[in-house]
């Protein structure tokens, strides 16, 4: 399962500097475009105050949260889908992430050098876009003119998808001509499903991330609300950070030296924090639990999977062999406080093959090999 959010912008946006505060890994940042230039990558843990309250509750030797992992990607610049900068890799790295976090600058500061010369948010977003609409026009154009030799193919399931995909291939052509991303154009599942191989970089989700200074993280500044009015247009969710801040707090060394540090500046949590859920979500993840004396621990699974498969993330055994789950929620044991609890009061429920988990069920499964 592609748990990877790629984070993406001009240089010299503060890419790395919230990457390196995120994983507090060492990213190097520095005032220069392209000092990224192969992809950082760090494995970060979801917050979950959920994890905190079973723990309170069962009292385990260990508790392992839910994680998921950043790219920081090199900057783009103008041109990138016809080779300039180092716009070959960058659209390379960009294929392969799940989803997209495109940091917009939303700072005045005469020491940090724009690579365009001025601040303007919304002109930031159109490179990159375009560019990215740019590099799928050239990929839904080499499929339309493969598409002949794949209509008149022998394979019965080939010629059938080459016949659905081609009314796609030309949405999205004109689509992507205008400039517009190809998560624009209404797409059912199995069109979706059509053009899945061409690993469109525009149908990829995207959250936009305004780097903001310490007065714009207390307050939407002008160029926040262009890009929310923008990002509203586009369908895609904003958030803002305040990168240098965050770099202050990742220095940190405790817990409460950093609630501390954020109640001093009037925040109830950290800009991190709210990217790593929004990239969490972005990607259409959601997590289970699963809970006893030995380790209480945090799943990842994919919105809309059954049992079945949520146990096939523990181990692949668990799904070929699974009988049944023992299923209840955790808001439920936040309430009545204990599994006999529960079973008394009916929210212990055995379930079986078809069962759509939900994001905060707390599982145990019965399989047999």
């Amino acid at each position: 399962m592609s748990l990877n959010v790629g984070i993406v912008g001009l240089p010299n946006v503060g890419k790395s500097t919230i990457f390196q505060a995120i994983t507090s890994a060492p990213a190097e940042a520095a005032n220069y475009p392209f000092c990224t230039i192969e992809p950082n990558i760090g494995i970060v843990n979801v917050p979950d105050s959920r994890l905190d309250k079973i723990k309170d509750l069962f009292k385990p030797q260990k508790i392992i949260p839910a994680v998921m992992e950043f790219k920081d990607i090199a900057g783009l610049v103008a041109g990138a889908s016809k080779g300039e900068g180092l716009g070959n890799k960058f659209l390379g790295h960009i294929r392969e992430v799940a989803a997209i976090a495109h940091v917009v600058r939303c700072f005045e500061d005469s020491d940090v050098v724009h690579v365009a010369g001025k601040v303007d948010p919304l002109s930031d977003i159109e490179i990159i876009n375009i560019e990215l609409a740019f590099a799928d026009l050239e990929t839904v154009d080499k499929r339309l003119n493969n598409l002949g030799k794949l209509l008149k193919s022998q394979d019965k399931a080939v010629k059938t998808k080459a016949l659905i995909s081609q009314p796609v291939l030309e949405k999205l052509k004109k689509a992507l001509e205008d400039g517009n991303p190809a998560r624009s154009v209404d797409l059912d599942d199995d069109e979706l499903d059509a053009i899945s191989d061409l690993h469109l970089i525009t149908l990829k989700k995207t959250l936009y991330v305004c780097n903001v200074d310490e007065d714009g993280a207390l307050e939407d500044n002008e160029m926040v609300n262009q890009v929310r009015e923008f990002a509203q247009k586009d369908g895609s969710e904003v958030i803002k950070i305040c990168g240098k801040m965050e770099s202050e707090i990742a220095q940190l060394d405790t817990l409460e030296e950093k609630q501390e540090f954020l109640k001093d500046m009037g925040l109830e949590e950290s800009g991190l924090d709210q990217l790593i859920r929004a990239g969490y979500s972005l990607m259409g993840l959601k997590t289970y639990f699963t809970a006893g004396e030995k380790e209480v621990r945090a799943w990842t699974f994919k919105d809309g999977m059954k049992a079945p498969q949520c146990a096939g993330i523990i181990h692949t055994d668990f799904e070929k062999g699974f009988i049944k789950a023992e299923v209840y929620h955790c808001d439920d044991l936040f309430e009545l406080k204990s599994e006999a609890k529960l079973k008394e009061a009916g929210k212990f429920r055995i379930e079986g093959k078809e069962y759509v988990a939900k994001d905060g069920d707390i599982m145990h499964f019965r399989f047999n090999v």
